[in-house]
């Protein structure tokens, strides 16, 4: 899911940085150009053949970039979905009702610095991040980190 929609995405970024360089270069020839001619009848020529072209395409390299750079979030965005909900689980019992497994059953709890939330130490979220640390008891007790709405955690846990 991932990879397909990167690959498609890298060729966009590749145009827009090519189109920016490319702009930059005409930019400055055209600058070169007017810079060595004295009267302004010979200098139109410079700005109609590179600045104005090199202008355009750097507008459009910068569009490009907006464009690719747009599309690569989206895909992260798509991939942290997909790691967010889970396939539907298989019938326990046969009577419809399916049974919830749990996301994170770790009872150590940890935070990253600067965020809002608190989170069992397996929990998706954090799992794996070298700079979750874990939960000071204080901010559990003043309130300023919330539970994890993911992995559940429970203030019994620690």
């Amino acid at each position: 899911m991932r990879t397909a929609r990167l690959r498609t995405v890298h060729p966009v970024l590749w145009a827009g940085w090519a189109a920016l360089a490319a702009g930059a270069v005409l930019c400055v020839i055209g600058w070169y150009g007017v810079s060595g001619e004295r009267y302004a009848a010979r200098q139109l020529p410079y700005l109609a053949s590179c600045t104005v072209p090199g202008a355009a395409l750097i507008i459009a390299g910068a569009v490009l970039l907006t464009q690719g750079r747009g599309a690569l979030a989206a895909a992260r965005v798509e991939e942290l979905h997909g790691l967010l909900v889970a396939a539907e689980p298989a019938d326990a019992d046969g009577s419809g009702q399916a049974a919830a497994a749990p996301v994170a059953v770790s009872g150590e709890l940890r935070m990253v610095p600067g965020g809002t939330l608190w989170h069992r130490a397996d929990c998706p979220l954090v799992a794996g991040k070298p700079e979750a640390v874990p939960v000071d008891g204080r901010l559990l007790a003043t309130g300023d980190l919330d539970p994890c709405p993911i992995c559940e955690p429970d203030s019994a846990d620690d």
